[in-house]
């Protein structure tokens, strides 16, 4: 019975990709480190079909002392953006518009989930996305959520394969800012990047 559900999950992931080989270096990670404004946070995105409501992909971003966006097996690259262990780097705001433009499209929309934290929890999380390293394909909710739950005052988070599971529990916490973000093109997420940067 477990081998069917988890199969029936990988069959729903679809947008949670193999990750890259590609590993930036120590030096080329700290050439593109962003310092964001602002309190901290952590931001949970969700990708959901438009039409069947369920969730393809899930991601963090982390905003403290350097803003990250941690894409578990995420397949959003570009070669302004270091990577390394599925965490992206030298997010700046318009890296973030990117990421959500690649993944809108006409068949799904981004929801951003921002809480604002510690500063200590923020690095709490930071720490944690670094060291994870790269995940396997169709375990982007799950190892977010892994992850959150180990953030102190995020101990109640129930580990989860499913996005939407995940994201409600996200919802029904206190001072949860929600934003839902649509695109109407019919690209993928390569056709995404490309737009967003020219």
């Amino acid at each position: 019975m477990r081998v069917l559900m988890l199969l029936a999950v990988l069959a729903t992931l679809t947008g949670c990709a193999v990750s890259s080989a590609f590993e930036a270096s120590p030096e080329e990670i700290a050439a593109k480190v962003y310092v964001p404004n602002g309190p901290p946070k952590l931001t949970i995105f969700t990708m959901v079909n438009n039409e069947t409501g369920h969730g393809g992909h899930t991601a963090l971003m982390v905003s403290g002392s350097q803003q990250v966006i941690f894409d578990p097996a995420g397949s959003f690259q570009h070669e302004l953006v270091a990577e390394r262990g599925d965490v992206l780097y030298g997010i700046s705001p318009a890296w973030v518009q990117a990421y959500k433009s690649a993944h809108a499209r006409s068949t799904h929309h981004v929801v951003s989930q921002e809480i604002v934290v510690t500063p200590e929890q923020a690095e709490r999380a930071l720490q944690l996305v670094r060291q994870n390293g790269a995940v396997a394909g169709a375990f982007c909710t799950n190892s977010t959520s892994s992850i959150l739950r180990q953030v102190p005052g995020f101990e109640d988070i129930q580990v989860t394969f499913y996005p939407i599971k995940f994201m409600n529990q996200i919802e029904a916490r206190p001072d949860v800012v929600t934003d839902r973000y649509f695109e109407n093109d019919a690209g993928d997420v390569r056709d995404g990047i490309e737009a967003a940067q020219s």
